[in-house]
């Protein structure tokens, strides 16, 4: 048996909440990834294992470190049907939120790093961002069209107060007056409503805030270091009243933890403004599933089976299916219901079907560098 296959064998059997063994887990202050298994790629797996001494004192806080990335390009591309954009900017690799149902987590394993406890303090700044950015753009080839920021991890995660290379980004798409889509979870968007005022007036901006559940205890453990829900909806309301266009994701939807909670986020968030909303569920790829069974055997060993049940119910009976026009909203009678339920809120709310879309004419290349300066 490989290393890669070994170790999964044994995540999935240390993990597993109907394992015979019962399960020692460490709580670490605020995060909610429960341990730190080594990634898929890694030809040695590394894997803690309980002495039997039963050492249960709070391991001491994790720092967060951040490490300079230097990209030689910066908009990422992709072809999937079943999303609304061609195009993405990534500022940070990690998100320091450490959303325990991240989609993303994976991805650290790409970094010779752990998808667990890695993702959330192991992170990566991108500070040339915005220059490639303007390279890009300026490429004689180049089409606008909506740039999303924020799909994979948060460009307002607590590193941008710092680094600022969201604010960077986001001053070159002004600049050049190009349509950007941002997804995020934090009220640091506020910081940057004087470019997001402005650039919403000419119909190039708008903003979707994820708003997992309105359960302030439910979200320290799922989303330890987030705005808490009541600050995501003033965060929705302040950029409403300000003329930004506004989205709110209940994403993700986790069966028998969150799922009742559907409509009264709609309703709240249509109570201050919104004008979309969409809904994703719960995703759980390759090594994110251990960590969120992990997880729940931590804070919620009663429900747990049950959860991660009704989650395989809506994936064909599979951990996690990712076959294009399924991964979003899963399959079979659970997600059917679930899709409809929000449907149903949704159209008696007056959330419309429609989606802005936003303009791509009023974009200005930036000059490129073989460019003779213009004289006035």
């Amino acid at each position: 048996m490989s290393a890669t296959a070994y170790a999964e064998a044994f995540r999935v059997s240390r993990r597993a909440p109907d394992a015979e063994q019962e399960v020692r887990i460490r709580l670490w202050r605020g995060r909610s990834a429960q341990s730190n298994d080594s990634g898929r790629f890694e030809l040695h797996a590394y894997i803690p294992l309980d002495d039997g001494w039963g050492n249960n004192e709070e391991p001491a806080p994790l720092a967060t470190t951040v490490t300079l990335e230097r990209p030689k390009t910066i908009i990422t591309r992709n072809d999937s049907p079943d999303i609304s954009f061609d195009r993405s900017i990534n500022p940070y690799r990690g998100c320091e939120h450490g959303c325990i149902y991240c989609f993303a987590r994976p991805t650290h394993a790409y970094m010779g790093l752990s998808p667990g406890l890695d993702f959330e303090s192991k992170l990566f700044a991108k500070p040339d961002a915005a220059s490639l950015l303007e390279r890009e753009l300026a490429a004689k080839n180049y089409t606008p069209r909506t740039i999303a920021i924020g799909t994979n991890t948060d460009p307002y995660q607590p590193i941008e107060r710092q680094h600022r290379v969201m604010r960077q980004v986001l001053e070159v798409l002004a600049r050049t007056q190009h349509p950007v889509g941002i997804v995020t979870k934090s009220a640091l968007v506020l910081r940057d409503l004087d470019l997001l005022v402005p650039m919403a007036e000419k119909g190039l901006v708008k903003v979707a805030l994820s708003v997992t559940t309105l359960d302030p205890a439910l979200a320290r453990k799922m989303e330890p270091r987030a705005a808490t829900p009541e600050k995501r909806l003033a965060t929705l309301k302040a950029l409403a009243e300000a003329g930004v266009p506004t989205c709110v994701m209940v994403a993700p939807i986790i069966p028998a933890l969150n799922d009742s909670e559907i409509e009264t986020i709609l309703a709240r968030a249509k109570a201050i403004g919104v004008r979309e909303a969409g809904y994703v569920m719960l995703r759980l790829p390759l090594e994110l599933h251990a960590l969120f069974s992990e997880w729940l055997t931590a804070h919620y060993p009663d429900k747990a089976r049950h959860i991660l049940s009704l989650i395989r119910s809506t994936r064909d009976g599979k951990k996690y299916d990712s076959t294009f026009g399924k991964r979003m909203t899963g399959s079979g009678p659970y997600a059917w219901i679930i899709g409809r339920r929000f449907e149903a809120a949704a159209a008696k709310l007056g959330f419309g079907r429609t989606r802005l879309k936003l303009r791509h004419d009023l974009f200005i290349p930036p000059p490129r560098a073989d460019e003779q300066l213009q004289l006035l």
